[in-house]
């Protein structure tokens, strides 16, 4: 057993279920779709590694350069007793932050929150190792249903959702969420949101049409993931990957695109699929934004924004933002109810 609590609100078999419905619902569609959050199988997750890496993927780098630049000065100003990381992963960007918040003494408490059970399970014992005194508890589960699941607080909150995930949810679906992100905060507590911004055309699309190819095997391993979760027949060496930018909506757009037609049999869902040379399925839209739509957005979901952290090409953005009519108080005591 490990030395920290895991609490798993979404089996194997939960994910499963999950997956079944939201891939019949997808290929129906006129526009067929697949979820982004498909992309992240294990070998998706290997190739998503080496995208990080590649010249032309800015926003990882970029966001850990910002995050680099403004820990001490975040946590000295925010000064969690907590932070709850929604899709933590690996916990690799947010070391930085823990860092400071365990040297100052301020911090008590990680709270990583992801789908993979294994992924926060083998990060936790690494901190565990980096951080003997902080106390940590992994939450199991999708950030769209579970949130409401996340353990009470031990003090003063610090949410993170750093990444730039944001930008893969619907504008819909990106207010639903921050509204119950708001309801995890009481005064004081805070929300650091990671947004890649809008820049020019053909730095976004160089970054999800790499030179190496990488991006591409990541976006056709959505098909292997199908195959080997349900049971399906994709030929993946009959499609071919191809993002571009949507200026109108200010997002990427990542597309497979038949290469010839194509007869798909889904066994787990008894489905049966057709689709047409030269027809797409839509993998992954990433939405960019400006400090002034970022703002807008969290304004509309009940949010303040706080502070607007870039870095000097303004590339990618790092929002700190409060409840509204709960706005942060430099002066409040470290821990609620004192």
């Amino acid at each position: 057993m490990p030395g920290f609590p895991i609490d798993v609100h979404m089996s194997e078999h939960g994910l499963l279920d999950s997956i079944a419905d939201d891939v019949r619902r997808g290929l129906s569609a006129p526009q067929k779709f697949l979820l982004p959050k498909f992309l992240y199988d294990e070998e998706g997750s290997l190739l998503f590694e080496q995208i990080t890496e590649l010249p032309e993927y800015y926003p990882t780098r970029t966001e850990l350069s910002i995050l680099t630049d403004i820990a001490d000065e975040l946590m000295g100003r925010v000064a969690p007793r907590e932070i709850v990381e929604l899709g933590s992963g690996s916990s690799t960007k947010t070391r930085m932050l823990l860092d400071a918040g365990y040297n100052a003494k301020t911090l008590a408490k990680y709270l990583p929150f992801d789908v993979s059970q294994t992924i926060v399970e083998s990060a936790c014992v690494e901190l565990q190792q980096r951080y003997p005194d902080m106390e940590l508890h992994g939450v199991i589960g999708d950030f769209e249903r579970h949130l409401g699941l996340v353990p009470p607080p031990v003090g003063k909150r610090l949410v993170l959702f750093i990444g730039s995930t944001i930008g893969n949810l619907e504008p819909k679906e990106r207010l639903e969420l921050l509204g119950e992100i708001r309801k995890m905060l009481a005064p004081g507590d805070c929300l650091l949101l990671g947004m890649d911004q809008v820049k020019d055309i053909g730095v976004l699309e160089a970054a999800y049409n790499d030179a190496a190819g990488v991006t591409a095997a990541f976006d056709l391993n959505v098909l292997s993931a199908i195959n080997n979760a349900l049971h399906a027949d994709f030929n993946v060496a009959e499609f071919r990957h191809r993002a571009h930018y949507n200026r109108d909506l200010d997002r990427i757009e990542m597309h497979l695109y038949a290469n010839s037609a194509q007869t798909v049999h889904i066994a787990d869902l008894d489905m049966t699929v057709e689709i047409a040379k030269a027809e797409s399925i839509w993998t992954e839209s990433s939405h960019k934004f400006t400090q002034d739509t970022a703002t807008a957005m969290l304004q509309e979901a009940g949010l303040t924004l706080d502070a607007w952290y870039t870095d000097s090409l303004r590339y990618f953005g790092l929002a700190l933002a409060t409840a509204q009519g709960l706005a942060l108080d430099p002066h409040m005591s470290l821990r609620r109810g004192d």
